[in-house]
């Protein structure tokens, strides 16, 4: 007598880029089979108020969404990025510091009108958080609008001395100049 084991496997669904998340079941995959989130990828830089700004920007495959409504996985931008004060000190490193707790990342393009939109969580204690739009001007060229919300700020969740500067631009059609 022998015993059958036979599992069944549900492929992934895949959706294009942009899809709504009421229109695709939980575990779903967003991808991004036309290629659209490439235009953004490389090292951008930019100048504002005396800090030297340096994106990196890459895009991850696959991730792992968590909505209320249901998990799925989509193709994202990421962005790491280092912010200098004139002097060239280093005022903030999401690339070589791994500051787990920063996340910065896209939720959507918009073809018609050339641009990405993120997600930003803010930096220490959420502060800033808020959405990102990149707005592609040409091959080397992205604008940048970031809308920080208003937030208040829960003194007991930020312990003392904590830095909450917000070092990112707060600013629409800051110019950042691909490297």
């Amino acid at each position: 007598m022998g015993i059958f084991v036979v599992l069944f496997c549900k492929a992934q669904q895949i959706f294009p880029l942009n899809t709504a998340l009421n229109d695709i079941p939980a575990n779903a995959y967003i991808k991004d089979s036309n290629n659209e989130l490439a235009p953004y990828t490389g090292i951008f830089r930019a100048n504002f108020q005396g800090k030297d700004i340096t994106l990196y920007i890459t895009k991850i495959e696959n991730k792992l969404q968590k909505s209320s409504q249901k998990n799925y996985y989509s193709d994202v931008l990421d962005i790491k990025y280092i912010v200098k004060n004139s002097s060239g000190i280093v005022l903030q490193d999401t690339k070589n510091n791994n500051i787990s707790q920063i996340d910065l990342f896209s939720i959507g393009t918009k073809p018609y009108d050339n641009s990405a939109i993120f997600f930003y969580s803010g930096t220490n204690c959420s502060v800033g958080w808020g959405k990102i739009i990149l707005k592609k001007i040409n091959a080397t060229q992205l604008s940048w609008e970031y809308r920080p919300n208003d937030i208040i700020l829960d003194s007991s969740k930020c312990p003392s001395g904590t830095d909450i500067n917000i070092y990112l631009p707060e600013t629409k059609g800051l110019i950042f100049t691909k490297q």
